[in-house]
């Protein structure tokens, strides 16, 4: 593509007038692009030209143009799957097969919401009292949509898809490192039936460009997903005006280990779970529980298990895993690797740079760690995994609640009965039992505590951005009987 104007506004490509930044592959820390981002005033042009297509434009009332235009939006990224998942490959670092699977959950995204807009009804009952209620869910507005850099294209999807789909105009902020599959996705959008200012895209940081939008009067709600402490401080400005808000956390996710599970499945999921992407998922089992008594023959054979993780070119069909984001993340992972050893934690695999350039890490693997220790505690965001044992289900439970997040965990046991047992007492929006990781379109995705505010796919996801009216009629107009 051109990459000469990095902003879509109105319908047109405009070039930034904010600062440049060089885009850079973490694989091998060359230069992909440069981008000028977009200033405050632009970002304030991109809101006024979502209000406009809001308020004057077909889309929100015209379901039909809706559906046809997300399928036929589904359709070209279909065909053009393999170019989006190695742009996104080189620009995230992650392996290539990851990407497709990113990319082709993203067209099943955008078709789910699809059927999904053309399949609903407004509720409608008669009523005790002879009147009819109907409730109809309306678009809430203009929509902010703040998306991280380690599923670019895919997050951004989970916001899209729904916005759009429910009637909404959007302002679209992908993280500011990794714009290259947003840049790719909005010269689609372009080719399709969206009109012009229902689909907005600014890049830039936080200041100025996310500030704007979260504050913007004019914007009227805000889906965010990144950091809690991020989060919080858009939850506060929100909260201002009572902007609508929706948040999608930070994590430290328990995987319980049971003592019936089969340990070879059981170290199989453990490395998927914690190791996937980089461990750069906000629902990485960053935390595994095991029982005592299988304690020491699973971390024999986890340890056996990273010894065969394939570390290297994303590019590679064979890399299981690839580098990490940028420099500054990888000094971030660093340093709490050093700060679990400081904590009296016993790194006893990995943590290391590997290779001249790139962003390598090896995956490391704690273990005689406390509760109270903040590599336990607090979200890494990498290839790092704390390692307790417990001796019975109601001291997994207390281990696996014992923080501040409750986006996701799992439970890995022949007994299914039991897993469900403790599931029903975790504090997270997402438990998979005997698996792992697998998101699905059809169901709510979210957390519990400070892992977040309300829901993402699913019909949830949509109804997230609705507003829901009641509507009761009475067939004739008659005294009320009140007075006397």
């Amino acid at each position: 593509m051109e990459y000469t104007k990095h902003q879509y506004i109105g319908g047109k490509w405009v070039a930034g007038e904010g600062t440049k930044r060089q885009i850079i592959n973490p694989a091998n820390e060359s230069l992909i692009v440069e981008v000028q981002e977009a200033s405050r005033e632009q970002t304030e042009e991109a809101v006024k030209a979502a209000r406009q297509a809001f308020e004057t434009s077909s889309w929100p009332a015209d379901v039909q143009r809706r559906v046809n235009s997300l399928h036929q939006l589904a359709d070209l990224l279909e065909i053009k799957a393999e170019q989006f998942a190695a742009a996104e490959t080189t620009n995230t670092g992650k392996p290539i097969r990851e990407s497709r699977l990113d990319v082709n959950d993203t067209v099943t995204c955008l078709r789910y919401y699809a059927d999904l807009a053309s399949s609903r009804k407004p509720w409608e009952k008669e009523m005790h009292d002879g009147t009819t209620s109907k409730v109809m869910e309306e678009p809430i507005g203009v929509c902010a949509l703040i998306v991280p850099w380690n599923f670019p294209l895919l997050l951004g999807i989970w916001k899209i898809a729904p916005a759009l789909t429910a009637g909404n105009t959007v302002v679209f902020k992908p993280s500011e490192i990794t714009p290259v599959s947003a840049l790719m996705f909005t010269e689609l959008i372009d080719q399709c039936d969206f009109p012009a200012g229902v689909f907005n895209l600014v890049l830039g940081t936080g200041q100025p460009v996310g500030e704007t939008l979260v504050s913007h009067p004019d914007v009227d709600k805000v889906s965010f997903t990144g950091g809690s402490e991020t989060g919080r401080k858009v939850n506060e400005q929100c909260a201002r005006s009572f902007k609508r808000v929706s948040l999608e956390l930070g994590g430290k996710s328990p995987l319980i280990v049971l003592e019936d599970a089969d340990i070879e499945a059981a170290v199989e999921w453990s490395v998927f779970g914690a190791f996937f992407n980089q461990g750069q998922v906000c629902v990485a089992s960053s935390r595994i529980l095991v029982h005592q008594s299988i304690y020491h023959r699973f971390l024999d054979g986890l340890l056996n298990k990273l010894q065969q993780v394939k570390l290297g070119d994303p590019r590679d069909e064979e890399t299981e895993m690839g580098p990490v984001i940028s420099a500054v993340h990888q000094a971030k992972i660093e340093k709490y690797i050093e700060l679990g050893k400081e904590e009296g934690a016993v790194l006893l695999h990995g943590g290391e740079r590997q290779g001249n350039t790139g962003y390598y890490l090896t995956p490391a693997v704690f273990t005689e760690v406390s509760q109270h220790m903040r590599i336990l505690q607090e979200e890494i965001f990498g290839p790092v995994v704390t390692i307790q044992a417990f001796t019975s289900d109601n001291e997994a439970i207390e281990l696996a609640n014992g923080t501040v997040y409750g986006l996701a965990a799992g439970v890995l046991s022949q007994d299914t009965e039991r897993a469900e047992r403790i599931a029903s007492r975790l504090k997270a929006g997402t438990i998979w039992i005997n698996s792992y990781h697998t998101p699905y379109v059809e169901a709510p995705w979210g957390g519990y505590k400070q892992s977040g505010i309300g829901r993402e796919l699913g019909p949830q996801g949509l109804s997230g951005f609705t507003e829901v009216k009641h509507v009761n009629v009475s067939k004739e107009l008659q005294p009320v009987g009140w007075y006397r």
